[in-house]
């Protein structure tokens, strides 16, 4: 059963991140399924019961807008791995539930940190279907397949050792420094969950084009199938490669430990793609965890960077341990320094044999 959504009562909903890709001017309904179980992605209008942790929602446009008791917001299901934040699994039903993201994320809280207070709780009052009733999932939003890229440009994966530990100020400082030395750079968050701040950084670092897994159709990566997640990093890898860039940044969020992470890096795709990796550690006992276990997984190391360099102390315990820099923003925002770590990522990348061949200084002009 469904009804149309009246277009007033749209424009009055705060709409979530994690759905802006949806057209608000076409003709929405509101589904009542009583026996559905939510997907991974579908679109659910909820009024909000309890204001807890999550006391804002990021809109579609960036905005954090301040929530009350009885908004309506249009947001999408999914789950979270966040170690400092909640861990939440999908709902079984309709029933109430939990705001595990600012970026629009309803689930079910399994467990949290002890530093965040309870969730923000709300009452779903049906799935959104466009004008035949059919719900509508993020996956609907997907851009398509890319135009084919000319070339590929090298590419450079930045991982960490967890949450928080610097991968996101790592890959914009990368993108300042390449931009500043005259190069077009594309740049895209392959997982996480969703929210606007990471690819609005890199466009501010100067990335010519940003996008993240939500341009390829997911509110949040966790729980979802790897093949996926291959073919989704794949799809934003070459919608950068289509805009004619001369370098691109990925990051892969939260920590090798992470399985969704472990199991990403491992696949030969993401390999192929791979011309260099930049690893973020927290501390330095992380970085040469995390050093270690990339390259005995074949990944070329160039550089580790993170938390850990806001302490001179902990720079130098690392780099003791480590025959790779230590690199902290500034450095990387350096046009010289950015622009010696591609020069090494295209020596080191099997991949990039024929720009090799054409010489790296035809790169960099």
């Amino acid at each position: 059963m469904f009804a149309p959504l009246d277009a007033a009562r749209v424009e009055r909903l705060k709409t979530a991140y994690s759905v802006r890709n949806l057209d608000r001017c076409a003709s929405l309904s509101l589904v009542h399924h009583s026996d559905h179980q939510p997907r991974h992605g579908d679109l659910v209008l909820a009024e909000v019961t309890k204001v807890g942790y999550h006391q804002v929602l990021e809109l579609t446009d960036g905005r954090k807008a301040k929530l009350y008791v009885g908004d309506e917001i249009l947001v999408a299901y999914g789950a979270r791995y966040a170690p400092d934040h909640f861990e939440a699994e999908l709902p079984d039903d309709l029933g109430a539930c939990d705001l595990v993201a600012a970026g629009g994320v309803l689930g079910k809280v399994r467990s949290r940190n002890a530093a965040v207070s309870a969730p923000t709780t709300v009452r779903p009052l049906g799935l959104v279907g466009d004008h035949t009733g059919h719900v509508i999932n993020v996956s609907d939003l997907a851009l398509g397949a890319p135009l084919p890229a000319l070339r590929k440009p090298p590419t450079f994966v930045v991982v960490g050792t967890s949450m928080n530990s610097g991968k996101t100020t790592t890959c914009a400082s990368l993108v300042h420094g390449l931009s500043r030395s005259g190069l077009r750079v594309g740049a895209a968050k392959l997982t996480g969950t969703a929210a606007g701040g990471d690819p609005w950084l890199f466009r501010d670092s100067g990335a010519v084009a940003a996008l993240d897994f939500t341009d390829a159709g997911m509110a949040t990566t966790f729980r979802i199938p790897l093949e996926r997640l291959v073919s989704s990093s794949l799809l934003l890898h070459g919608h950068l490669m289509a805009r004619g860039v001369d370098a691109i940044v990925l990051e892969i969020a939260d920590g090798l430990l992470q399985a969704e992470t472990a199991q990403l890096l491992d696949r030969p795709e993401i390999r192929r793609i791979t011309s260099g990796v930049l690893f973020a550690a927290a501390d330095s006992s992380g970085a040469l965890y995390g050093v270690q276990r990339l390259r005995a997984g074949g990944h070329p190391v160039l550089a580790v960077s993170g938390l850990l360099t806001a302490s001179p102390l902990a720079v130098r315990e690392a780099q003791a341990g480590l025959d790779v820099p230590v690199y902290g923003p500034l450095d990387l925002q350096s046009p010289a320094l950015a622009g010696e770590l591609l020069r090494r990522a295209i020596a080191e990348s099997a991949e990039a044999t024929q720009l090799v061949d054409h010489g790296v200084d035809e790169v960099l002009a």
